[in-house]
């Protein structure tokens, strides 16, 4: 996901639902005393697993219900997106769209995000409104109905049904976060690279202070036996108190525990898809090949159980 120097996704304000709780982060300030002595207490490990995909794979909604969870939220994009806040302007991340509405529509029963080569001024971004001119436009909703993994809540499942998009430069991303970041923490289940169709990554940041993120190297490398970019994978991550489990296709792909996760626990965090554009998630990127892309997403869910 991000790398050290990043915050990610940004927010704008939502409308709290709840079931208990993006990915635009702000930049970190690293040289804070408390980052450096706190974090020396975390296990420090990336995870690099080799996942086995399968197309158009199926999504068994009673088998999730049989275990005991609860529907709380779900969006099949058959009519609109008024269970969402679209995001209008820049981001952060260094990333290089402009965020509209035009990029986003409902076609077939999915939410199709686009991003296009175009020439736009808008705002720099939600807190900075001096005109910026931008070389790309694309898509960014956040979930009106927020989530929290919480003593009432224990565990939450997040899932979405989603086609990556392909494409040199492309970041497609399904992520979770709240204000003021990361005091509410973040949970990216997805994040990718369009020139890397058979790989994303997983990761969570978490810090006391605002746009001071404390966690360091939790990233998880996946790599798909298919590519992601060609058909439907089935998403998921559940969250609860002191651990972060990803599935892919209905398959547990890994598990992370320890460092801060269990400071996540109880706090508030909205749902984020959006399509970047270039930014900080790529090294030695040339600008000159970034394409553009399309990332489609079938359906959001959201379970709870006790």
């Amino acid at each position: 996901m991000k790398k050290v120097i990043l915050a990610d996704h940004l927010l704008v304000t939502s409308v709290i639902i709840i079931v208990g709780f993006s990915a635009c982060k702000k930049q970190i300030n690293k040289t804070s005393a408390q980052t450096t002595v706190e974090s020396r207490s975390v296990a420090f490990r990336n995870v690099y697993v080799n996942a086995t995909g399968i197309c158009d794979h199926p999504f068994n909604e009673a088998a999730v219900l049989a275990e005991g969870y609860t529907k709380q939220f779900e969006d099949n994009f058959d009519t609109d997106l008024s269970k969402w806040n679209v995001w209008t302007g820049g981001a952060f991340n260094n990333e290089l769209q402009y965020y509209k509405a035009d990029n986003m529509e409902i076609q077939n029963g999915n939410l199709v995000i686009t991003a296009r080569k175009e020439t736009v001024t808008g705002a720099t971004n939600p807190f900075d409104a001096t005109p910026k001119t931008f070389n790309y436009t694309s898509g960014r909703i956040e979930c009106k109905t927020n989530i929290s993994a919480s003593t009432a809540t224990p565990k939450v499942r997040i899932v979405a049904r989603v086609k990556l998009a392909s494409g040199y430069g492309m970041w497609p991303a399904f992520w979770s976060y709240g204000d003021p970041w990361p005091t509410q923490g973040e949970i990216d289940i997805i994040e990718a690279r369009g020139q890397d169709p058979f790989k994303y990554q997983t990761n969570y940041f978490y810090g006391r202070a605002a746009n001071r993120n404390l966690v360091k190297n939790q990233v998880g490398f996946i790599t798909s036996s298919v590519d992601l970019t060609t058909c439907y994978h089935v998403y998921e991550m559940i969250w609860s108190q002191n651990s972060l489990t990803s599935l892919l296709d209905g398959k547990v792909i890994e598990t992370k525990t320890g460092g801060y996760i269990p400071n996540l626990f109880g706090k508030t965090e909205r749902i984020v898809l959006n399509l970047a554009v270039g930014g900080n998630f790529f090294s030695n990127l040339n600008t000159s090949q970034i394409t553009t892309g399309s990332m489609y997403v079938d359906f959001v869910k959201v379970f709870t159980s006790n």
